[in-house]
């Protein structure tokens, strides 16, 4: 006989508080009262059926909201996500609660049988599938309409009443958890299957990633560094650097795509059922009936939508596009002023005057980076996308096709135009080295530093314990409230993206890119940990089966990578050596190639 939620019953002797939420200061009685209801009503009656307690402050107000569930209620609603949970007989399926039993570790008794990242993404569906069913507006507040089907939650964000919600640390496993990912110094592999019970598989896919792109370019590195020691003068000796380049920025991603099938298979992602997309809280429309749901919500012309981006996103990218290459065209005069300088001095003091061009050049380059991304997010928003996956998708085209320009231009110019072998090697290293030490100061240090900043103003004030495992509830959540927000992993994809491309790009001629690369990695593996787990509050768990779009930018690059280095093995005085009377002979026999080599990639896919 299957279950229903009547007979589910809310009361949970031992209340377990799972997720926070914070309404605004000076939100009316009545708009708390309905809210509320509405969290802990029967689903029968439009209600999540959830736990709520309120965290009472120091100054009385009652404004933060601890949310829970009975066990019960999180095992249908891990049948109402779709789960995929390992059975008794091995196979991976999605848990239904009528076959609980066929579940393997399930007992009626085992609350641990859902990690609590599950329990909270539970959690955090069922608060943003709370909707509308008679409501006209948000009571006590007339301007905030509510109409059939429309998300309450996603209403109150947009109407500044709800101020975050975020899921709670728990404070025990992260101390485990850091203990072994980073709280030792060590070789070894990262604790992704701990990792993914704590943080969900979307940042336990980053961290795989890393950890994967990492150890993939160790051979490049190993190769890399006596072809730099004996060869380094001579910049004609690349053709066989250049050839295994080019073979490992095709296998790389396809080992890739079998480790990463293997892993979400073992946490049940990979055959787990996509949901129904909802809208975006920020698309806006006229009222109308979705034709798809029946559903009453925003409709917006996709005519509309189409000739904004045709009409203004695009000519400002372009626009961008052009600013870019003129900052580039600066700095090449830099570049000449600083070239004739030395020649003129021939200086210790002159010759560091070289990289300094170079230098100034990549600090531009990550601020432009950093502006345009800001544009790039008001513009996407501004185009009014429905679904939150086509507004990621092309605010990832925006972005990478930017910054591919603003970081790689000027390398190709000086590899196909100026044809200076010595010049590209300082640009390429002075660009790796300067912009990672920039991120590893703006995405890790400086957070942490401001982080340590706030919690020891926080003690103080609130006269708290030695030690973090001391902290009253009211004071661990006092102090999650204030930390910044984790969102997302798409600047650490976007990092992972340049470095992979200026490793394959251009690596034949400082063969020591990869080196650097390692070293950046290995220190980016152990900060981003410490930013997860000291800097951000806890990121609800977002169930995954691969790292989505950045695998297609990857192979892109991959492409890209393909043709560079098979021009520049065209351009090497070895080859050239062999088609002394003929350079269209050369020209044709390095395009048959790249295009077999193109082509074998094709037939992978």
């Amino acid at each position: 006989m299957k279950e229903t939620w009547s007979f589910l019953d809310t009361f949970e002797p031992n209340f377990r508080p799972l997720v926070v939420i914070e309404l605004a200061k000076g939100t009316k009685k009545e708009t708390i009262e309905w809210f509320t209801k509405r969290i802990v009503d029967k689903k029968a009656n439009g209600g999540a059926q959830l736990l709520i307690k309120p965290l009472v402050t120091e100054n009385g107000d009652e404004t933060i909201y601890l949310i829970g569930a009975s066990h019960l209620r999180l095992l249908l609603g891990a049948e109402t996500v779709g789960l995929v949970k390992e059975c008794n007989d091995n196979s991976m399926r999605s848990f239904t609660y009528s076959s609980r039993k066929t579940f393997k570790d399930f007992a009626d008794d085992n609350h641990n049988f859902l990690t609590m990242s599950e329990c909270q993404y539970i959690i955090k569906h069922e608060l943003e599938n709370l909707r509308a069913r008679d409501e006209k507006m948000i009571p006590g507040y007339p301007q905030a309409k509510l109409y059939p089907g429309k998300s309450i939650v996603r209403r109150l964000l947009t109407n500044g009443i709800l101020v975050q919600i975020f899921p709670l640390h728990d404070r025990e496993e992260l101390k485990k958890l850091r203990h072994t990912w980073y709280g030792r110094v060590k070789i070894g592999y990262q604790p992704l299957d701990e990792i993914r019970s704590y943080f969900g598989e979307t940042i336990a896919l980053y961290f795989g990633f890393l950890e994967y792109f990492t150890f993939a370019l160790i051979p490049m590195a190993v190769i890399g560094i006596p072809y730099y020691v004996f060869a380094w003068e001579d910049y004609d000796k690349y053709v066989m650097f250049a050839t295994f380049n080019l073979l490992w920025s095709t296998v790389i991603l396809e080992v890739w795509k079998r480790i990463c099938a293997v892993m979400t298979y073992r946490w049940g992602t990979l055959l787990m059922k996509r949901q129904f997309e909802e809208p975006r809280p920020g698309f806006h429309g006229a009222l109308g009936i979705n034709p798809v749901t029946g559903r009453e919500e925003p409709v917006y012309s996709s005519i509309k939508r189409q000739l904004r981006i045709y009409l203004v996103s695009v000519p400002f990218v372009c626009l961008c596009l052009y600013f870019s290459l003129y900052v580039m065209m600066i700095y090449f005069d830099l570049e000449q002023w600083a070239l004739d300088y030395h020649e003129e001095n021939k200086s210790t003091f002159s010759s560091l005057m070289l990289y300094v061009p170079s230098i100034i050049y990549a600090v531009v380059i990550e601020i432009m980076n950093r502006i345009y991304r800001y544009a790039a997010e008001f513009l996407t928003s501004w185009e009014n996308h429905r679904l939150e996956s086509s507004y990621q998708n092309h605010l990832i085209l925006k972005v990478l096709v930017f910054n591919f320009l603003n970081c790689f231009a000027s390398l190709f110019y000086i590899a196909f135009v100026l044809f200076d072998m010595k010049l590209l090697r300082q640009s390429l290293a002075t660009l790796l080295i300067t912009s990672q030490i920039l991120n590893q100061f703006a995405e890790s240090l400086l957070p942490y530093w401001l982080q340590k900043r706030h919690v020891k103003k926080m003690k103080k004030h609130t006269h708290s314990l030695k030690t973090e495992t001391d902290l009253s509830l009211v004071e661990q959540v006092n102090l999650e409230k204030e930390m910044g927000t984790y969102f997302g992993t798409f600047d650490d994809y976007l990092e992972l993206f340049l470095q992979f491309g200026y490793v394959s790009l251009f690596s034949c001629v400082y063969p020591l890119a990869a080196v650097f690369a390692v070293l950046n990695n290995v220190t980016e593996i152990y900060s981003d940990a410490l930013k997860m787990c000291r800097v951000y509050k806890r990121p609800f768990a977002e169930p995954t089966a691969n790292i989505g779009v950045w695998q297609l930018a990857f192979e892109t690059m991959s492409v890209i990578s393909v043709v560079t280095n098979c021009i520049l093995i065209g351009m090497s005085p070895q080859v050239n050596a062999l088609f002394p009377d003929s350079k269209m002979d050369l020209v044709l026999t390095v395009a048959l190639v790249e295009q077999m080599k193109l082509a074998a990639e094709s037939l992978k896919e």
